[in-house]
């Protein structure tokens, strides 16, 4: 079709469970999605109803047990950790829920960390983790430890480290969720702001301010996906 996005992700029949005292929890039931090159896509729905476990397969951080996953055309289903690993580093970025910061080393360690893992040269690193905090509003914060920040200022640090590689697609489980609402209109505006350059962008949240004009929206309840 003229006109038509190409794919950054598509999730294809996607079946995912865990085992329990009861025995097995089906948590993704069926889901398909597909999300094109510099869309927004958000996903409502209310918690245990698979969002997070959703965007984790995305993030070939959980393997499917059924199912397909796509990223750029390529069928990146079974791949093995190592191979997940590359695919991500080529522009796969996630801000979690809980940040997982190092609390004890500085908002510009916990960022230059993701630039070392990706191989950079020490110096470079460092350069190129500043700018990831100018980014996001936090270079002045760059070396105080990450413990005595706010939270609002937490999860900028944790977008600035998704920002390591420029991304594709950046994933984000309830970027706002702990946040208070200047803070929360903050993060909002540097995730509009990726996408209109260019970034594919998938989060999961409760707040309805996300669901906006240019967004795609979807719901999620008891392990199934659907069109809002």
């Amino acid at each position: 079709m003229p006109g038509a996005r190409p794919e950054r992700l598509r999730l294809e029949n996607v079946r995912k469970a865990f085992r329990a005292a009861t025995g097995e929890v089906d948590v993704l039931r069926g889901v398909s999605l597909a999300l094109g090159a510099g869309e927004f896509g958000v996903i409502t729905g209310p918690s245990g109803s698979g969002k997070t476990t959703l965007l984790m397969v995305a993030g070939l951080l959980q393997p499917v047990d059924g199912g397909q996953v796509w990223f750029d055309g390529q069928n990146v289903s079974g791949l093995g950790e190592a191979a997940a690993a590359e695919v991500r580093k080529r522009g796969v970025g996630m801000v979690f829920q809980k940040f997982c910061l190092l609390p004890h080393r500085s908002a510009l360690d916990n960022v230059e960390f993701r630039f070392r893992y990706l191989h950079e040269e020490p110096r470079a690193a460092r350069k190129m983790a500043l700018a990831a905090l100018d980014r996001v509003g936090l270079a002045h914060k760059a070396r105080q430890a990450a413990r005595l920040l706010s939270v609002g200022e937490m999860q900028r640090v944790a977008i600035a480290r998704a920002l390591a590689v420029p991304p594709k697609l950046l994933l984000a489980d309830e970027p706002t969720g702990n946040l208070d609402p200047e803070s929360a209109a903050g993060v909002m505006e540097l995730f509009r702001e990726l996408n209109r350059a260019g970034t594919s962008l998938l989060l999961v949240t409760h707040n309805p301010d996300w669901v906006a004009p240019g967004t795609t929206h979807w719901t999620m309840h008891d392990g199934h996906l659907a069109r809002a």
